[in-house]
């Protein structure tokens, strides 16, 4: 295996840090520190307040100085999509400039158009994941030029498929845990849901099927959206269910170990579902909505899915849930959720396109 220099971009917007953002925040820093144990340099260029332990570079993510004219311009995007587009422009100059002098390939693990878009500027091939569904801005970046230089990676077949009409070929490379820091639990007679609280999350709807199952549940993960907390969630707390904060790793595996079951209830087409895969590694069975790419991820005994939206349907799948073999859960987290996995796969691919 050779040592190859990688330069990982992250997110602009949240920094790879604990306790995570997300999702992505927290595979980015779980794929840097897989990449650097096997021998591999990797620079990763991420938001400011990231892990020191990751000696990560900072985004030039600052405040643009804006005339009153330009502010007042009815063409004016939002603070937070220029502060990002002037970082991320940043980054690929600076790449464009001497970046093949410093780097084999380039890692773009984030959501941001413009890695896409100048990836033919770089004397180095640039890999990008495709973490979500279609967006307009990188569907436009992808068809800027006939042929797109950019190699594709999509986290899960679902997601491959969604981007097929734009993205022909994107090789699946599935996103993945460390199963050493996430670790079996003895379980527990209660549920926990874990994730960013946003709508499309659905924990709202996690609530209501617990409660109609008369099991309690404990809910953990970033408030992101404070608005829809506040409407929809926080009047459905009580003694049943408990919001318990946004947690670090350490805290989150003792909560989803201690659970008999975890409830996944996305109302989008979930990409990959970090959350299951942690979940699992815990010993910890599914129960969840059949969206997205949950039913590449569990098997029948280690997880059962309802509908989707289909709350009655939910709760009815939760006692058989809670009497799956935490044994197999943690088996089918081993075998497909690892994050040895998908380093040794990107390993294989940078040095693909390196030779």
């Amino acid at each position: 295996m050779r040592r190859l220099r990688v330069a990982l971009i992250a997110s602009a917007r949240f920094p790879i840090a604990e306790p995570f953002a997300g999702g992505l925040e927290a595979h980015t820093w779980g794929l840097a520190r897989a990449l650097h144990r096997r021998g591999h340099h990797v620079e990763l260029f991420a938001a400011p307040g990231s892990d020191p332990v990751l000696r990560a570079r900072e985004l030039p993510v600052r405040t643009v100085e804006l005339s009153a004219a330009a502010r007042s311009d009815s063409s004016m995007p939002s603070g937070t999509w220029l502060q990002e587009h002037h970082a991320y422009l940043g980054l690929m100059l600076d790449l464009a400039r001497d970046g093949d002098q410093r780097f084999d390939v380039v890692h773009n693990n984030s959501l941001h158009y413009l890695p896409v878009a100048m990836a033919p500027a770089l004397r180095m091939p640039v890999v990008t994941t495709l973490h979500t569904p279609p967006t307009p801005w990188l569907e436009s970046a992808i068809q800027t030029y006939e042929d797109c230089p950019v190699i594709f990676t999509a986290v899960s077949e679902f997601a491959a498929s969604a981007w097929k009409a734009t993205v022909p070929i994107a090789r699946v490379v599935r996103n993945g845990i460390d199963t050493g820091c996430w670790r079996p639990g003895r379980g527990g007679v209660g549920l926990v849901w874990s994730g960013r609280l946003v709508p499309e999350k659905g924990p709202h709807l996690a609530i209501e099927a617990a409660r109609i199952a008369g099991v309690p549940l404990k809910l953990a993960g970033a408030v992101a959206d404070p608005a829809y907390f506040e409407e929809q969630v926080a009047p459905l707390l009580g003694n049943d269910a408990q919001y318990v904060g946004h947690l670090d790793r350490r805290g989150l595996a003792e909560l989803l170990g201690a659970a008999g079951a975890a409830l996944v209830t996305p109302t989008w087409d979930e990409p990959y579902g970090l959350v299951v895969a942690e979940a699992l590694a815990c010993g910890t069975p599914v129960c969840g909505f059949d969206r997205g790419a949950l039913a590449e991820i569990l098997t029948p005994d280690c997880g059962l899915l309802a509908p989707p939206e289909d709350v009655a349907g939910l709760a009815r799948l939760i006692p058989s849930a809670m009497r799956l073999d935490r044994r197999a859960a943690r088996r089918r987290a081993e075998r497909f959720c690892s994050l040895d996995r998908t380093a040794d796969a990107y390993t294989a691919l940078y040095e693909e396109i390196t030779k």
